[in-house]
């Protein structure tokens, strides 16, 4: 068994005016030229931090969707400028544009998550789409950030549904991993780890989820909101960067992937996605309990249970067919699960239906 480990960045820091070290710390590497990638919405959070400090950058805008064309134009730019080294500013698809383009230009990077949504500024990978938003793949790179730097009051520009979103997202890092493990003898360390940060994560966001939803509406960088987003960040990241294969993904973004089909959900947040996908994995692992524990939870902190809560309104059997043959195509991580047939797929989504509305009492 051969576990490729990238635990964590080159180098993190989560402290109030961190950003503004930074200008010292290029200087420091003798580096004088970058590419600043940010997206519209980023940068308007982003520049009352960076505009201040003396940044050697030319900044250049990314066209709002993270897919193998926008990395290597982003890398060609780089490489144009003679570029020593690339900065990302924003969510999750500004960061994995900037870590493929940075792959791509074969230079360091240096993110900045400008929201809490999810695990990208600590994963060594980037997730592609196609310029629609259908999931194509993900790639792991062979090597993590080199340095990740987050500024607690940038993070409260994050909109309540980001964070909602990380949640969901981060839930599903303890049932995946749960579901890649559980019958594994004689686990690996690095295996330990990687299950001991995913539960981390399940136990924290169960615990304090809506209190640090609570303390982003109040604008406050307290201790629940800085645990909750190191919780998505750091502890989420560390799944993966430590487990590997056994640590990244399972049925519930297969799901996530299979719904990306459906145009109706494009609108949808990817941690929204994956938090439905984690009733259908536990569906299919015919693991109702933890259903009914999670129901409650997922309906406090306004996370889907049902396609009509994704907007999937109209034909359920036409688009859950399509969703399902998405999430089990060739090279979906569901078949870890040992799981291949489209119509298993259905039959889960068909029962999570089903029983949210005995157990939850939504209407249809």
């Amino acid at each position: 068994m051969t576990i490729n480990i990238k635990g964590a960045p080159n180098y993190y820091v989560c402290e109030d005016n961190i950003l503004e070290s930074l200008p010292a710390r290029l200087s420091e590497l003798n580096w004088t030229n970058g590419l600043l990638i940010h997206g519209n919405a980023s940068w308007k959070a982003a520049s009352p931090f960076l505009d201040p400090i003396d940044l050697p950058v030319k900044r250049v805008a990314y066209n709002g969707q993270c897919t193998h064309a926008e990395a290597a134009r982003l890398a060609n730019i780089a490489t144009n400028e003679a570029a020593q080294f690339i900065i990302g500013v924003g969510g999750g698809k500004v960061l994995d544009t900037a870590k493929a383009a940075a792959n791509d230009a074969g230079l360091p990077v240096i993110l900045i998550p400008t929201i809490v949504s999810n695990c990208s500024p600590w994963a060594s990978l980037s997730v592609f789409y196609d310029e629609a938003g259908n999931f194509v793949e993900y790639t792991v790179f062979p090597r993590s950030a080199f340095m990740l730097l987050v500024e607690p009051k940038l993070l409260l520009t994050t909109p309540v549904p980001y964070l909602i979103a990380g949640i969901g997202d981060t839930l599903a890092k303890w049932y995946e991993a749960d579901a890649l493990t559980e019958n594994m003898t004689d686990q690996p360390l690095a295996v330990q780890i990687s299950r001991n940060a995913a539960k981390l994560c399940r136990d924290i966001l169960i615990a304090e989820g809506d209190a640090a939803i609570c303390s982003l509406q109040s604008e406050r960088t307290d201790s629940v909101f800085l645990r909750v987003a190191e919780t998505i960040i750091m502890a989420g990241g560390m799944v993966g960067g430590f487990g590997d294969e056994y640590g990244r993904i399972a049925g519930a973004h297969s799901i996530h992937n299979g719904l990306t089909r459906l145009a109706e959900t494009h609108e949808q947040l990817h941690g929204n996605k994956v938090a439905y996908g984690i009733l259908v994995q536990l569906a299919l692992e015919e693991k109702f309990d933890e259903i009914r524990t999670l129901l409650p939870i997922y309906q406090k902190l306004g996370l889907p249970t049902v396609l009509k809560e994704l907007g999937v309104k109209e034909d359920l059997d036409k688009a859950m067919k399509i969703a399902a043959d998405g999430a089990v195509a060739p090279g979906e991580s569901i078949h870890f699960m040992h799981v291949s047939d489209s119509d298993q797929v259905v039959d889960a989504m068909r029962s999570i239906e089903t029983f949210v509305v005995a157990n939850k009492g939504v209407t249809q």
